[in-house]
């Protein structure tokens, strides 16, 4: 390996202060700004660590700040140096000296060597000085739990016996789970198959469909990816097909389907017995749709269109299956996304519930007499679930709940709720955090 000027470590840290300098300063969504990245030899510790920083941000960065008399004056990227070198040097087992070393030489990787010194002497009194830092500023919940204010607080006020669970959860690491597309082999088999390869894995007891690997490992490692006998899903997100009750023949419709793993799952679930359409707003998130039915070998109609414009898509022939897979506040899977918590506003709630508001009751105009809907978010706020799906039985009298599985028959430890059922990031059944409704139009209606 060659040797660099630099400490161990350096480039790692100096490539995730990019990153997470990008979603503080520029709003970038983790994922984007990790893609910068990609081609570094670092790459895996560099999205270690940034995801690392942001998990736990909102515990660290006070912290930080209060070793600094002016931390206003420090420029963004050196201040973000400041908070990854402080995760580096609370939660890795590196030694905390040498996280500073590392830092001391990533500012000068980042052109800002004047900053060297302050970087020096803020990271080793945070060394020596965070127990009584931390033992200060964790009287306030929100740096205790890493978590805003404001979604402690609506968090609390529906959930106070889970709030604790919840916020504990989204700061753990997520599992990686696999389905196994159930059409082609069994989970029993693909386990073999993993274990082959050296992949320790589990079968998930009340979804025949999904594994747990031990530890998570690149696509390209497992047996069958490309061949699309498996894919990356969690086993929450697997429970919507079974919920849709699908049948040889029905058209189904997947309104908001981009990335296409729901969309693969209802095809996989039903032999490719039924003829699916998946719709999305723009081409770009259609074409990941297409790339992912490609790896799996399936095919359904593709459509770039607006669900609260059916005439930029619809045909005119109804739907016996809808499923609503809404965008929204993700606060469900904030463990695969710790982003969420710097990025998203409490102001943004109210518009993602209007939004979820108009899909449905788009797609109430295409459902079938008799047919099916299902309304699925990542979102544990019922400002966007219960109280969405309760404004829209109130304006679409011809819908009725329709029958499902009560509370955690659905999913372990997952709570019935009056108009459908929520499930939590960890709990007893392993899975993100994900809001279940079923409706059926019982009548044409107007």
């Amino acid at each position: 390996m060659a040797r660099t000027p630099w400490a161990p470590g350096a480039p790692a840290l100096a490539g995730a202060a990019r990153a997470v300098d990008a979603v503080l300063s520029r709003g970038e969504s983790a994922d984007a700004a990790l893609l910068a990245a990609e081609g570094a030899p670092e790459r895996a510790a560099i999205r270690a660590i940034a995801l690392g920083t942001l998990r736990w941000y909102l515990r660290l960065a006070p912290a930080v700040g209060a070793l600094i008399a002016r931390p206003r004056s420090i420029e963004p990227l050196v201040h973000a140096l400041l908070v990854c070198t402080a995760h580096q040097i609370e939660y890795s087992r590196n030694a905390p000296e040498a996280s500073v070393h590392a830092a001391v030489d990533a500012v000068r990787l980042l052109g800002k060597g004047q900053a060297a010194g302050l970087a020096n002497a803020v990271l080793r009194r945070f060394v020596a000085e965070r127990r009584a830092l931390f033992e200060r500023l964790e009287a306030d919940p929100a740096v205790r739990t890493a978590h805003p204010p404001w979604l402690i607080e609506r968090l609390q006020a529906p959930w106070p016996g889970e709030v604790a669970a919840i916020l504990a959860a989204d700061n753990e690491h997520p599992p990686m789970t696999l389905r196994v597309d159930l059409s082609r082999t069994t989970a029993g088999a693909y386990r073999a198959r993993l274990a082959e390869a050296g992949i320790e894995s589990r079968e998930v007891q009340w979804m025949p469909s999904a594994i747990v690997l031990d530890h998570p490992r690149a696509v390209s490692e497992l047996p069958g990816f490309l061949e699309g006998l498996v894919s990356v899903q969690d086993a929450g997100a697997q429970l919507a097909s079974g919920l849709l009750d699908l049948a040889p023949g029905q058209r189904v419709l997947d309104a908001c389907a981009a990335p296409g793993g729901k969309t693969g799952e209802i095809l996989e679930a039903s032999a490719g017995a039924v003829r699916l359409t998946a719709v999305d707003v723009s081409a770009e998130r259609v074409a990941l749709v297409e790339d992912n039915l490609r790896r799996l070998g399936r095919e359904a109609e593709l459509k770039v269109g607006d669900l609260t414009d059916p005439a930029s898509f619809w045909d005119g022939q109804p739907f016996e299956r809808i499923l609503v897979d809404a965008p929204c506040s993700s606060t469900g899977v904030i463990r695969r996304h710790p982003d969420i918590k710097l990025l998203r506003r409490s102001s943004d709630i109210a518009p993602f519930a209007r939004t979820q508001l108009a899909i449905l009751r788009a797609a109430v105009r295409l459902l079938a007499p008799g047919g099916r809907l299902v309304y699925s978010t990542c979102s544990l706020l019922p400002q966007e679930n219960e109280e969405v799906v309760a404004q829209l039985l109130e304006a679409e009298p011809q819908l009725g709940v329709a029958r499902m599985p009560r509370g955690s028959a659905l999913a372990p430890g997952a709570l019935e709720c009056r108009l459908g059922t929520q499930l939590w990031p960890g709990a007893e059944a392993g899975t993100d955090g994900f809001y279940y409704a079923c409706l059926e139009k019982t009548t044409a209606g107007p």
